[in-house]
């Protein structure tokens, strides 16, 4: 029998590819990759990379919260940036998402991103 389950949730958006929302392994939760999609209307949310990622982090909640976690179960966080000029922005925003102790992270510049998001960030938890 396998451990592996696939979150899916109406509360964030729904995949634009072929991948799930999440997959959970045992006590591991793997949150694909989101970007700052209203999740009922499938619109990008937010001008700058700081307000992007605000919803980029409303809507990862909602996938961890139908995985049966929170933020505070995250191990590793990895954001990608389209300009690492964002880079202490992005940072203030995840401080109010997230509380000492924090995860393992990685910040990284890409040359582009979905739908012309500024901001994608993928978490793994521990639940």
């Amino acid at each position: 029998m396998s451990k592996k389950s696939i979150v899916s949730t109406d509360q964030a958006p729904k995949a634009i590819g072929p991948y799930s929302q999440a997959v959970k392994f045992g006590d591991i939760v793997f949150l694909s990759g989101q970007i700052p999609l209203d999740p009922n209307t499938m619109t990008m949310v937010g001008e700058t990379a700081a307000e992007q990622a605000e919803q980029v982090f409303k809507n990862l909640s909602a996938v961890a919260a139908e995985a049966g976690g929170t933020l505070d179960d995250a191990l590793k966080v990895n954001i990608s940036l389209t300009d690492l000029n964002d880079f202490v922005a992005v940072n203030e925003v995840m401080a109010r998402h997230f509380a000492e102790p924090y995860p393992a992270r990685a910040c990284v510049q890409v040359a582009a991103l979905p739908k012309g998001a500024k901001v994608e960030i993928e978490v793994i938890l521990g639940v």
